[in-house]
């Protein structure tokens, strides 16, 4: 009996010492906020949404040491909305991210769904909003945000540079080219600059022709931190399926001012095809910190369309219904 107690409380000990050595975390964000849209004819839609400054969501991740510098980690994320408790992304269980990786002194692999290296570099380089509230820039520029058997190689850090590359699998049982993406990122970092290169390429075929067609997007991302004013930049360079070209500009700048931070930014869309759908959106925004976990924000957003361009006003979670929007709301981080 005594002998079987020592072999169980060995065993325990066992365990919580592998236990010790790995780290788990839950974090989430709940937003909500409430939206006014308004459409050229003056037709207006009001309602409380989810996820208006920052998609709501409840993740896991962790990070077990395996020693020898090589670490294993996994994140699983999960999107929500708030405003009716149910799920987000189509109803998927994890539809924000959900991947496992290796990381070491020669970089880290990652695989699963993921976030493309073009979208972080449009939400956390270019864009003063970051991809939230009615400045979003989404609501002119391609976002290219997941992609689904995603394998990513991340660089380590060399004389300020780094690197991203991503291959997402197709997995089409007639063809390997069919929904197969093709992505990366070039980073040169240095205090407060941060200077960086993405593409996204997505392959498809077309049935009737049996050719491989693309979608490419090309982006520089500026951000200078002059501690008072952060100056935002963007300019993209797109090619889409039917070979009409397009290009995007971003100008913005976010500016603290003791527990408030107004962000602004002006994106140009430049329609190069012979519809020449053009675009324009201003944009305006504030966050109020109440404390290091809860903000309270508002936004406002208008788009100017052309010749039949029928771009809206969005936010972080869904892609609004008229070419103005207003925002109002609070957001809590845990």
């Amino acid at each position: 009996m005594k002998k079987a107690l020592l072999i169980t409380l060995l065993g325990l000990g066992a365990c919580n010492g592998a236990l010790a050595q790995s780290n788990v975390t839950i974090y989430g964000v709940a937003d909500a906020g409430l939206v006014l849209d308004k459409d050229a004819a003056g037709e207006r839609l009001n309602r409380i949404a989810s996820g208006v400054a920052s998609g709501s969501r409840i993740g896991f991740k962790g990070r077990e040491d395996l020693g020898g510098g090589l670490a294993a980690s996994f994140v699983l994320e999960n999107g929500y909305n708030i405003d009716t408790g149910t799920t987000g992304q189509g109803g998927l269980l994890f539809g924000r991210q959900a991947y496992v990786g290796l990381s070491g002194s020669a970089g880290a692999v990652t695989a699963g769904r993921q976030y493309s290296p073009y979208y972080l570099a449009l939400r956390d380089v270019a864009d003063p909003f970051a991809i939230g509230l009615a400045g979003t820039a989404s609501n002119l520029m391609v976002s290219n945000l997941r992609v689904d058997n995603m394998l990513q190689y991340s660089t380590p850090t060399y004389h300020k540079l780094s690197a991203d590359l991503a291959y997402g699998f197709g997995e089409a049982a007639d063809s390997n080219v069919k929904n197969r993406s093709i992505g990366g990122a070039v980073h040169y970092i240095d205090g407060p600059l941060n200077l960086t290169l993405a593409h996204h390429r997505k392959d498809n075929v077309v049935a009737n022709i049996l050719a491989t067609q693309q979608t490419r997007n090309t982006l520089l991302a500026a951000r200078y931190d002059f501690k008072v004013l952060q100056v935002n930049f963007g300019y993209a360079d797109n090619r889409a399926l039917d070979q009409s070209k397009s290009n995007d500009l971003l100008l913005g700048f976010s500016a603290p001012f003791g527990r408030t931070k107004l962000v602004a930014s002006y994106i140009r869309h430049n329609d190069k095809s012979v519809l020449n759908r053009d675009a324009q959106q201003w944009a305006i925004g504030a966050f109020y910190s109440l404390s290091k976990r809860s903000d309270l924000y508002t936004g406002y957003g208008h788009i100017s369309n052309k010749n039949g361009a029928t771009f809206t006003v969005g936010n972080a979670t869904d892609n609004g219904t008229g070419n103005s929007g207003f925002n109002l709301g609070i957001r809590h981080t845990f």
